[in-house]
């Protein structure tokens, strides 16, 4: 929507503050109803009606009738909200004319009371051309809806932190002067976008220049991601500016890496089809990284992040403080439980060679056997299963050893190479065995079902089981149903 400031010479006090009403409503509502409105701007009289119907006239806000009578600001009342209150705060007392437009922004000229020309940029997230935001951008976060107005808002507030953190620390960006809402206020940058350049006089030293600034912020731990002809501006004396941040990402990013190649391969291919450069420099893309000193290649991993750490003053995208106080945590956590692992490892080395691992295979003659396996892991101590029954989980023991029965008579082992028991003795043990095991298979039993139960309790929840639509036909006292549930249960 193009930007008209004339009609801000025409507005007065009560429509700006139906604007701010409808601004303020539209927190947790789409479209405002108009009760609302009225209640929030406080005018006598009704005028808030007759204030709406000025304001949609010059189409600054937009009139939303299909589920009931509201109003929602358009990006036009937005912007002059955002302008009421910086000219009120003395940053700026004229508009301009429009000096660019991008997917995401539109900027203007606008000066002080004392002639100086500064820049004014209004963020307009979603337009046609730029919808995906977000896929592209991490202005969401944990949110799940949004707002159009608000992205700007959001856009606008990490720009302006971009832009004067790295003023403060010398990069050649322009001078931060205030911001409001969805719009920046810096100052003009006397140059041209270096896609408009057609010549250059020293293209090989800008290409260095520009290759260093890349490498000089991944060293501040941020990656401009955007970092390309159309955001770099030269001046008459080829001096290098850059623009437009909210999209910058730390070095911590996942990644990071992609980004950080990404940028160096557009000033390559750029500048090797505009300016035909065939140093050694723009050779080295195909194959080789170094050559020499001053001709080598930028590299992610080469790079050092030594001169600062701007990504966490600024809470850039992929690193943020409480990210960092979770990682922390972890790596400790981490570092503990590896250490307790390898004690648990050394008990279970010692605790494991009292169970032959041949005792554990499942013999297709013996079904009836316990399974030691099963039972020491229910118990929680190796083999007490076993030793309760006075049975052995190793076949060498249970061969060799004579085990005594409740009835007191003894087995004599067989002279076989099998060296297997009696059929009798056999029989004998498992009679014997057979009800000392039906009592700790229904105690086992019943410790399992209320585990069972309490891990469903867990996983449920408070949540109350849904019960069926005809439920209402079951209660009361008149009803046929609840006579002969009654009758059911005296019976």
């Amino acid at each position: 929507m193009k930007l008209d400031a004339n009609a801000l010479r025409y507005l007065t006090k009560d429509d700006f503050r139906v604007l701010t009403a409808v601004e303020m409503g539209m927190r947790n509502h789409e479209i405002v109803p108009a009760e609302l409105v009225d209640r929030i701007a406080g005018l006598k009289h009704g005028g808030t009606y007759k204030v709406l119907r000025n304001l949609l006239k010059n189409k600054l806000v937009h009139h939303d009738a299909t589920k009931y009578d509201g109003y929602r600001l358009t990006y036009l009342g937005y912007d002059f909200l955002a302008i009421k209150t910086l000219v009120n705060r003395g940053v700026f007392a004229s508009v301009g004319r429009q000096i660019g437009v991008g997917k995401e922004s539109d900027i203007f000229e606008v000066a002080t009371e004392d002639g100086t020309v500064l820049a004014m940029k209004l963020h307009r997230l979603g337009r046609t051309s730029f919808r995906a935001v977000k896929s592209k951008r991490d202005y969401l976060r944990h949110r799940r809806s949004f707002n159009w107005l608000y992205l700007s808002r959001l856009a606008a507030l990490k720009e302006f932190a971009f832009m004067k953190a790295l003023g403060d620390h010398g990069f050649p960006v322009p001078t931060a002067v205030d911001c409001n809402r969805h719009c920046v206020i810096m100052s003009l940058v006397q140059g041209y976008p270096l896609v408009q350049v057609k010549e250059l006089q020293n293209p090989d030293d800008v290409f260095d220049t520009i290759l260093g600034l890349i490498v000089r912020l991944a060293e501040h731990g941020l990656i401009h991601c955007d970092f390309n002809e159309f955001n770099i501006m030269i001046d008459d004396d080829e001096k290098i500016t850059v623009i437009d941040f909210p999209q910058m990402v730390s070095v911590s990013h996942r990644n990071a890496q992609m980004f950080f190649d990404r940028d160096i391969e557009c000033i390559y291919k750029f500048f090797n089809k505009r300016f035909n450069l065939t140093s050694e420099k723009n050779e080295e893309q195909d194959g080789s990284e170094s050559d020499g000193e001053g001709n080598t290649r930028p590299s992610f991993l080469s790079v050092k992040k030594t001169a600062g750490s701007l990504d966490k003053e600024l809470a850039a995208s992929g690193f943020t403080r409480k990210e960092q106080v979770e990682m922390e945590k972890y790596i400790d956590e981490d570092a503990e439980g590896h250490d307790s692992g390898s004690d648990d490892d050394d008990e279970e080395e010692e605790v494991g060679d009292a169970v032959p691992i041949d005792s554990l295979r499942i013999d297709q003659d013996h079904n009836d056997e316990p399974d030691c396996n099963l039972a020491s892991r229910d118990s929680g101590v190796p083999g007490s299963f076993s030793e309760e029954h006075g049975t052995s989980c190793s076949g060498e023991n249970r061969l060799e050893s004579s085990p005594s029965g409740r009835n007191g008579d003894a087995k004599e082992p067989l002279e076989s190479e099998g060296k297997m028991l009696s059929q009798e003795d056999e029989d004998n043990d498992d009679s014997l065995s057979d009800d000392d095991e039906e009592e700790k298979d229904a105690e086992l039993t019943k410790k399992l079902n209320k585990q069972r139960k309490k891990a469903i309790a867990a996983a449920h929840g408070r949540r109350r089981p849904v019960s069926s639509r005809n439920a209402y036909k079951d209660k009361g006292k008149g009803t046929m149903n609840s006579k002969i549930q009654r009758q059911a249960c005296k019976w």
